[in-house]
């Protein structure tokens, strides 16, 4: 391919300037509509902020003004409340109108117009709240009553609507640059694409020859590709399906080997015990030396029955299929909880699963306390197995140092392998730590009503 576009540049150089060329234009013009699209649409967002804080503000002073009437009026606390809850409403309204018109030259005489304005309002609200704190009723009322109010009122609302129709003026105007913006994107991108086929076109007149030549090949490239990538999606899909079988497959596969462990292997050292124990009359006082080998030799036979029960056990725990999820739990916690020192806590509850779930639930408890025990530093441990709203719901969360999961390696297979499993059953695993909080594995699957695992 490398060679093919150096030959093009030697042979057609032209050709190749005006590729390099179109290329450069257009991602000129993308970007550039990009960044103008981006800025416009930043200013309207900004002038949006803008028209509803003028809103606000209006609308806090319309609220101050009525609540004060009803506080003159009633003389109820509740109105006075509401009252200094509106002037809270419209210093913030304020603030926000300074901060959405900060480095603005322009419109800073209207916003000193207008906080003039509201500031007066402000004042003129305040005085007959003065007077009626100071028992002066009726002079409250006369100047609550007086024009000078609704004048001061319609000031503000004057100034306000002048700004908004400002900013919606400006919003406008925003949206018709964005739509040139966008007409002249398109607009060079028809231009560069009619200069492209141009280009092409020469191209093709000046490669005839070399294209009816390569015509034949180039088919059977394309067919072949065509081919190889239906051949991709089947493997693809074929893959998907040979993981989920073969996690299923993995433990049947360990159920068989420790089936076969256990009674073939384990028929065959009980046969050699067996052997060696007749044997052990016949050697008495003939041979001491072949007595103290054949004691070695059973001492060594009980050290490998004791280590085919052990890989019997960790590839198919038989308490599982004997006595239960709960039991078998409560088990292995037993042993974890002897090995590592550390406190476990089990709060089991009896639970619907299938066997292939419970089989999951053991795998994912596990395998996270196998992760806790070499990485968490924990003291205590907490298991939780539950029943609730058709699902189970299990949980193993320590007290360990933690971790961020964001920062968690591609290499944690362990957790990867545990979310396929939950996720291949139709649950949901979730994953909560903090680096000095611990961590908590939750996991939830489907429930099934047929029977329960003790």
């Amino acid at each position: 391919m490398k060679w093919h576009v150096l030959t093009i540049a030697r042979r057609r150089p032209l050709i190749f300037l005006l590729a390099c060329l179109g290329t450069a234009a257009m991602l000129f013009i993308s970007e550039g509509s990009y960044w103008k699209s981006r800025t416009t649409l930043d200013e309207m967002v900004a002038f949006a902020a803008a028209r509803t804080s003028l809103i606000a503000l209006t609308h806090g002073l319309v609220d101050a003004e009525t609540h004060q009437r009803g506080y003159l009026l009633t003389d109820r606390d509740a109105y006075a409340q509401a009252y200094a809850a509106a002037l809270v409403q419209v210093e913030t309204a304020l603030q926000q109108l300074d901060a959405s018109y900060a480095g603005n030259a322009d419109r800073a005489p209207p916003l000193q117009a207008l906080r003039a304005a509201v500031e007066a309002k402000r004042d003129e609200l305040a005085q007959p709240m003065r007077l009626h704190a100071a028992g002066q009723h009726a002079a409250a009322v006369e100047v609550v009553s007086s024009r000078v109010s609704r004048q001061k009122m319609l000031e503000v609302r004057s100034l306000g609507a002048a700004m908004l129709e400002h900013e919606t003026s400006n919003a406008d105007e925003g949206r018709h640059d964005i739509d040139r913006t966008l007409l002249l994107s398109r607009i060079g991108v028809a231009l560069l694409s009619a200069v492209s086929l141009a280009a092409l076109y020469l191209y093709l007149r000046q490669s005839v020859a070399l294209e009816q030549q390569q015509q034949a090949a180039q088919r059977g490239v394309r067919a072949e590709r065509d081919q190889l990538g239906l051949d991709m999606v089947q493997r693809t899909a074929q893959l998907t399906q040979l993981a989920h079988h073969l996690q299923t497959a993995r433990e049947d596969e360990r159920n068989r080997l420790a089936r076969d462990l256990h009674d073939e292997l384990g028929a065959l050292l009980t046969s050699a015990k067996l052997d060696a124990a007749r044997i052990k009359p016949r050697l008495a006082g003939l041979a001491p030396v072949a007595l103290e080998r054949l004691a070695h030799l059973v001492s060594t036979l009980d050290d490998v029955i004791a280590l085919k029960r052990r890989i019997a056990e960790d590839l198919r725990p038989s308490a599982l299929s004997n006595l239960g999820l709960v039991p078998t739990l409560e088990i292995l916690a037993r042993e974890f909880a002897d090995q590592s020192g550390m406190v476990v806590h089990c709060e089991l509850q009896p639970v619907a699963l299938a066997s292939g779930t419970a089989m999951t639930i053991y795998r994912l408890v596990q395998e996270s306390i196998t992760n806790l025990t070499k990485y968490a530093k924990a003291s205590r441990v907490w298991i939780g197995l539950s029943s609730r709203d058709g699902w189970v719901e299990v949980t193993v969360r320590d007290d360990g140092i933690g971790f961020d999961p964001a920062l968690m390696p591609m290499s944690a297979y362990g957790l990867l392998g545990m979310r396929f499993r939950v996720e291949a059953e139709g649950g949901k695993l979730e994953l909560a730590s903090k680096p000095g909080h611990g961590t908590c594995i939750k996991a939830r699957l489907p429930a099934v009503a047929t029977r329960v695992a003790a």
